[in-house]
């Protein structure tokens, strides 16, 4: 089961204008494929039962009697379907008109909730017919029933643990502070719109806007049910557009005049999450707080299927465009920060270990970026390769390859023999290939580059990148220390994207193909001695596949997520790329280091964060060295 998630449809009936026996029936029909499909929440259109466009029809007895008649029909079929429905209809209460959602479930009303603002200044339905709704809520007679009417109503699923939602009409969206405001400030994690826009030249654009924008600011689910197909054409067209949105992103938007509904699921573990690290979205005065009234309601919501894609590379976004934008803007931000480092420290050099990896070639990378910004000669770059035991002649070739084509002198320091000697020192014998024999050689690189700094009074660049330091993969006080991290926000995954880029837009072809050699070769410390010439030491082998490790430290960090959810959404993701079995070692392996190996990054240098994952023990992740991972790591047992 993937819990936390709920399934939410947009819908748009085939109507008739003011034919509410035809309309029903359209409307019955969506819910029936709604439930089908296990939806658990579907919104449809504002005033969907009548139309919207009525006009003074909607002061007619026979409209209004034929649209309450409907709303039964609507109750008793809902009884059948374990689903929220929301209904809008025209309904007179205390003498006057109001535009009205109505919230169906299995053969109950929930509530209603009135529209709260009316006007005619664009393609919104509203004025002059319906009045405004009033502040708080109250209490309506229907078919012998007293139900709550307002606002001010927020629908609490106490089957779903910290999931309420609440209900905007039409024009209440694009209000300064509309009501979503409020619904959000009392802890409602989906707002549920009906609406009757009609099909404007740069509508759609707007109202992606807008809808993206308002599920932003709000944190929350934002779902759009909008008119469609068989509104009068008299004045405007109606192009029954959705939209689905969860934290600022459109997660799906329906195709104008084609689609009649639109549905997915929404994350609601990652938007409490979100809230949390925010505290609150808003802040209002306790009277209005006070105002609300809470519905409660049992609904089972565990869906054993998603049709949402979960991106198993999370860091690195699915769309090309903007995925070569972040991939710029990265560069952008790690260069403008190592030079504001450089000039602070009046800085004569920079020094950087070249190994001809990935982490050491994007800090290289950056590191002749900042120095252009600052109008710094490359020649103020030191770049040094130091081989020893596990050195292969590729990475040996690249790591000399890069530095030539970018123009930096690289200079050669064989530790060999000092590694040896400190063996010697320690009585290490140099056949035990232990941990001793492979940080020995860590810690001496380290050495060479903090004295060769000092020497010319420069700066050592540290190339550690995120999931590295999520998993302790760094020798303390070896790789793991420099005197700035220019890497130490940028995950794996992303990072191979970030070198592709510069290799395929920086229009140098030797860079271009040493680049692309490095992105072939395998991740790898070369700490143990090669075998047959070639790497013997692959880092994936030893501690699982960095997509692996950036997928679950996506989710435990961003979205506070159980082991067991991380483990379902990752077999979901990585669906005939990995087994449960090998998801479960790894992840096993991951939270396993990533409490063990928090005394590492304690005690990072700075570097920029480039995201909003950080590991930064001063302003991203903060958590005690010596917590215990145990719960963590228990609950994993759970999964057969």
């Amino acid at each position: 089961m993937f819990k936390g998630f709920i399934r939410v449809a947009a819908a748009a009936p085939l109507v008739r204008v003011a034919d509410c026996d035809y309309n029903t029936e359209r409307i019955i029909e969506l819910m029936n494929i709604a439930s089908r499909n296990k939806v658990n929440i579907l919104c449809f259109p504002e005033l969907c039962v009548t139309g919207s466009t009525c006009g003074d029809l909607f002061f007619q007895e026979t409209l209004l009697d034929q649209a309450k008649q409907s709303l039964k029909a609507l109750i008793n079929e809902s009884a059948s379907c374990d689903m929220i429905t929301l209904i809008g209809l025209p309904l007179q209460f205390e003498s006057e008109l109001y535009n009205v959602a109505t919230v169906l479930h299995k053969g109950n009303i929930l509530g209603f909730v009135p529209k709260s603002f009316v006007h005619s200044g664009d393609s919104f339905s509203g004025n002059p017919w319906f009045k405004p709704a009033f502040r708080g809520v109250k209490l309506i007679e229907f078919d012998g029933k007293d139900y709550p009417f307002g606002t001010s109503l927020l629908f609490h699923n106490i089957g779903t643990p910290n999931f309420k939602f609440a209900v905007e009409i039409g024009a209440d969206m694009l209000m300064p502070v509309s009501p979503g405001v409020f619904h959000a400030a009392n802890g409602a994690a989906v707002i549920l719109h009906l609406s009757a826009a009609g099909e404007l030249v740069g509508e759609a654009t707007r109202l992606r806007t807008l809808t993206a924008g308002h599920s932003a600011r709000l944190i929350c689910g934002y779902v759009s049910s909008y008119a469609g197909w068989g509104e009068s054409s008299s004045e405007i067209a109606y192009a029954g557009r959705h939209f689905i949105c969860e934290n600022g992103e459109i997660l799906i938007e329906s195709k104008p005049f084609e689609d009649s509904w639109a549905a997915t699921e929404l994350d609601i573990t990652a938007i409490n999450h979100k809230r949390l690290l925010n505290k609150a979205p808003i802040s209002y005065d306790n009277e209005h707080n006070a105002e609300y009234k809470i519905i409660q309601y049992l609904m089972r919501a565990e869906l054993s299927v998603l049709t949402r894609r979960i991106n198993p590379h999370p860091f690195v976004p699915d769309d090309e465009k903007e995925r070569l934008e972040n991939c710029e803007e990265i560069l952008s931000i790690q260069a403008a920060a190592l030079a504001k480092r450089l000039e602070h420290t009046n800085s004569k050099t920079a020094v950087i270990g070249i190994s001809g990896g990935l982490d050491s070639s994007l800090a290289l990378l950056v590191t002749a970026r900042a120095f252009k910004r600052i109008n710094r000669p490359a020649s103020d770059i030191l770049a040094v390769t130091m081989p020893c035991f596990g050195t292969t002649a590729r990475t040996k070739y690249n790591a000399l390859a890069l530095c030539e084509a970018l123009g930096i002198h690289c200079k050669e320091i064989d530790i060999s023999e000092t590694v040896r000697t400190h063996l010697r020192d320690i009585e290490q014998p140099e056949e035990q290939k232990d941990t001793v024999y492979e940080n020995a050689q860590a810690r001496v690189r380290t050495l060479v580059l903090m004295n060769l700094a000092n020497k010319t009074g420069g700066l050592v660049i540290g190339t550690g990148d995120l999931s590295e330091m999520a998993l302790g993969w760094t020798t303390y006080n070896g790789d793991h220390m420099s005197m700035y991290g220019i890497n130490a926000g940028v995950p794996k995954t992303l990072l191979r994207h970030i070198i592709r880029y510069v290799a395929e837009t920086n229009g140098d072809l030797k860079l271009r193909a040493v680049l692309e050699d490095i992105l072939l070769t395998p991740v790898s410390p070369e700490l143990l001695p090669p075998k047959d010439g070639d790497i013997s030491q692959e880092t994936e082998t030893l501690v699982g596949p960095y997509e692996l490790h950036d997928f679950f430290l996506y989710h435990l960090l961003s979205y506070g997520r159980k082991p067991t959810e991380i483990y379902k959404l990752a077999e979901f993701a990585f669906d005939e790329v990995y087994t449960g079995e090998e998801i479960n070692k790894w992840l096993r392996i991951f939270l396993r280091r990533f409490f063990t190996q928090q005394f590492k990054r304690s005690c990072l240098p700075d570097g920029p964060s480039v995201g909003l994952v950080s590991l930064s023990a001063r302003l991203g992740w903060r958590m005690p060295s010596d917590a215990s991972g145990d719960a963590w790591l228990a609950e994993l047992d759970s999964i057969s």
